[in-house]
């Protein structure tokens, strides 16, 4: 059996390949003892960039080999398909997962791994065309960029289980995603956070993504492995997170502030980047009750964060970009 998402819609797909496992469960233990600033180096450079690529290279050309695609769409870390694309000579583009200068970041680290096996891939992935549905006041390129509207963001809401009965006091969503749980250190987050909320006049809806020891929630806090995003940013009213691009692109397309606590990789870029365009304010772990205070009780926050959401409806279709793409090739 295929993955859910993808035999419903009758997509072919291909399972490619992984680097050995104790290998890769070596270094991501290793992550929490290493330096600040060199966690980064380890994950593009020497994971996504060299190990993933090595795993992957191989599967990628055999399918490009078979289907003869006229476009090849990469997510930015995930290099293999780049080499292989340029090894075949078909066109290639990048679909953006964070802010570009993340992925101007993330191309630097790569380049050492990516040049040795080969020579011009960072040039042509430089230059390929790059898609990106962060809005222009969020995101200021300092590359060309074709901004899109994600249809994803318009996936009608469903009605939240009454989780609080007799309770509308305003509604915080929490969530440091589906990873963040997998290390002790950002796990420890969940309960600094809910302690902090327990007291205020909000319900709290934390979702944490796997199984995680947290005891007993407070009485205005209720824990879900997973809601579907949609459903809950349609009646929350603000959203604590650790500013992963999908939870905060979802929260600003739904016009909501932010209190962002950003953990490691991207997330700091985009807690920045929120905070500047007066969307929200980045927290640390101990101040989170402060900053959900302070913004709930200040609308230009909410303001600011439906101007963004009015911004990103009006990007165009990405079905623009194809079309003009696939007919120049």
């Amino acid at each position: 059996m295929g993955p859910p998402t993808l035999d419903p819609r009758r997509y072919p797909f291909r399972v490619g390949a992984s680097p050995p496992e104790p290998v890769l469960r070596e270094l991501w233990d290793g992550m929490p003892r290493r330096p600040t600033g060199q966690t980064e180096v380890t994950v593009v450079g020497t994971i996504f960039a060299g190990l993933n690529v090595e795993a992957m290279l191989a599967p990628l050309e055999q399918a490009i080999d078979e289907w003869q695609p006229d476009l090849v769409l990469r997510e930015p870390n995930e290099y293999a398909s780049a080499i292989a694309a340029e090894r075949h000579g078909i066109p290639h583009a990048r679909v953006a997962i964070s802010l570009a200068i993340a992925e101007e970041g993330a191309l630097a680290f790569a380049t050492p791994a990516l040049e040795d096996v080969q020579p011009g891939i960072v040039d042509a992935i430089a230059a390929s065309p790059y898609l990106t549905c962060f809005p222009e006041s969020l995101d200021r390129a300092h590359f060309p960029v074709r901004r899109f509207h994600d249809p994803g963001l318009d996936a009608a809401p469903q009605p939240l289980p009454d989780w609080w009965p007799g309770n509308d006091a305003p509604l915080v969503y929490l969530t440091f995603g589906s990873v963040a749980a997998a290390f002790q250190s950002a796990a420890d987050a969940y309960r600094h956070a809910l302690d902090a909320l327990a007291d205020l006049p909000v319900r709290v809806l934390l979702t944490i993504g796997r199984e995680l020891e947290l005891g007993l929630p407070p009485p205005n806090a209720h824990v879900e492995q997973w809601v579907p995003q949609a459903d809950v940013l349609a009646c929350a009213s603000l959203v604590v997170c650790h500013g992963g691009s999908g939870t905060t692109m979802g929260a600003l397309a739904a016009g909501l502030p932010l209190v962002v606590v950003p953990l490691f990789a991207d997330q700091p870029f985009n807690a920045v980047r929120v905070a500047a365009v007066g969307a929200g304010v980045v927290s640390s772990v101990e101040t989170i009750r402060r900053e959900v205070e302070r913004v709930l009780g200040n609308g230009a926050y909410a303001d600011a964060a439906r101007r963004v959401a009015d911004e990103m409806r009006g990007m165009p279709s990405v079905d623009s970009f194809l079309s003009e793409f696939v007919s120049t090739t």
